[in-house]
């Protein structure tokens, strides 16, 4: 039981991650980025091809520290998105959804099809589990430590930066792009910045992912990912990152809790609906808590003037 308590806290912390940088996005700069799975999985991918070992299939055997795939998952993650950014930030709204959707959607595809780089459908296996394997409080417990202090520490960057001139401004431009420019705000350049950093924490939430679970597929990067962290974000409250966190844990447990319910209260005929009906009951849930609180579990604050 406290294994998988543990397990559950580790990926609602890596899960969190990714939430915070969407928020950023989505919650303050209105940014629409229906990509999310996408750049989980680009981080995902480089942390394994850089510290993973030889596969007879797909590229990697570079066999080195963690960190430093982490620290490539963030950049190849943050490159990327430049790149998007530069192309199709300036559509905003529903065409921005299209666009970072049809990335999303190229992506999976590629992994699915470049074997060669990403192993295919077959995926990889052997990524370092970093602190595992040494006991339950010298292992898996102090990997979730790892994971709760880089969540904090995200959380505690996006914090600085709401209430800093960067943030307030920011702000602004969701409010108000025109007015925002006409007093002089970079629009473009504040819309750019927060897509960059919202998709560099994804990435990093990839690589944690990649990590904590030794394997990873195409098929774990699937649109359902995009609408978890989504919920996520809506659930606490789009906007606040405290709401944001509150809204992985809701989410996650759920999701990872009806699994488990499910699969004992199910007759034998219906296991092999279990998926199906999971998702049935995950909606109705989530569509309760919408109803009973529109703005999410924690509201966004009222702020004052913007300078």
């Amino acid at each position: 039981m406290i294994a998988y308590i543990v397990s559950v806290a580790a990926l609602v912390s890596i899960f969190s991650i990714a939430a915070l940088g969407l928020n950023l996005q989505f919650g303050v700069a209105r940014l629409f980025n229906v990509g999310c799975a996408g750049f989980f999985a680009v981080g995902a991918y480089a942390t394994a091809i850089v510290t993973g070992p030889h596969w007879s299939v797909g590229l990697g055997g570079f066999g080195l520290p963690v960190p430093l795939g982490l620290l490539a998952a963030t950049l190849l993650a943050s490159v990327l998105a430049l790149l998007v950014a530069v192309l199709v930030l300036r559509l905003g709204g529903d065409y921005l959804a299209i666009a970072t959707f049809g990335l999303g959607a190229v992506l999976q595809i590629t992994a699915t099809n470049a074997a060669a780089v990403t192993g295919g459908p077959g995926g990889l296996s052997g990524i370092p589990l970093p602190l595992h394997g040494s006991g339950l409080l010298g292992g898996e417990l102090a990997w979730l430590m790892v994971c709760l202090s880089i969540a904090f520490a995200a959380f505690a960057l996006l914090q600085r930066l709401d209430v800093a001139p960067w943030g307030r401004a920011l702000r602004a431009v969701s409010e108000d792009a025109e007015a925002a420019g006409a007093v002089g705000k970079d629009v473009s350049g504040l819309r750019l910045r927060a897509f960059v950093i919202g998709s560099a924490l994804t990435g990093l939430s990839g690589g944690l992912y990649a990590h904590n679970a030794g394997f990873i597929s195409p098929h774990d990067f699937l649109p359902i990912l995009t609408f978890q962290l989504y919920a996520m974000v809506i659930v606490g409250g789009a906007g606040r990152h405290t709401g944001t966190l509150l809204g992985s844990l809701v989410v996650w447990v759920l999701w990872s809790g009806s699994g488990q319910i499910l699969a004992r209260a199910l007759p034998p005929e219906l296991q092999a609906k279990a998926g199906a009906i999971r998702v049935i009951v995950i909606a109705c849930t989530l569509l309760a808590i919408l109803l009973l609180r529109p703005a999410g579990l924690l509201r966004e604050r009222v702020r004052g003037a913007i300078r």
